[in-house]
């Protein structure tokens, strides 16, 4: 069973293993067995990096790109709320009128 502790690794720690991954030569598993951390740990940090400078796989974002989807799904929301809200004055309105 898993530890109840997750350890954490400072930024910069995350930024020297996974220089370590691109200059060595060695894979990500032995890097990561060098330094004494999880294989999946470094993997996921190492993948997020590459996504963060565009060379991820396809379909994989930058956090720069999940924040623009977050922030235009936002938006999208609430133009849609105030579609609805016109929609709805103006059948009001419309009734209104018939009177």
């Amino acid at each position: 069973m898993g530890s109840k502790y997750t350890k954490r690794y400072t930024e910069e720690f995350k930024r020297d293993a996974i220089a370590l991954v691109d200059s060595s030569g060695k894979t990500v598993t032995a890097v990561a067995r060098e330094l004494g951390i999880s294989s999946e740990s470094l993997r996921g940090w190492y993948r997020k990096a590459k996504a963060e400078q565009g060379e991820g796989t396809a379909g994989e974002l930058g956090s720069a790109e999940r924040e623009e989807l977050k922030r235009l799904r936002r938006e999208n929301r609430e133009q849609q709320q105030t579609i609805e809200i016109l929609k709805k004055a103006t059948a009001f309105f419309v009734k209104d009128n018939d009177r």
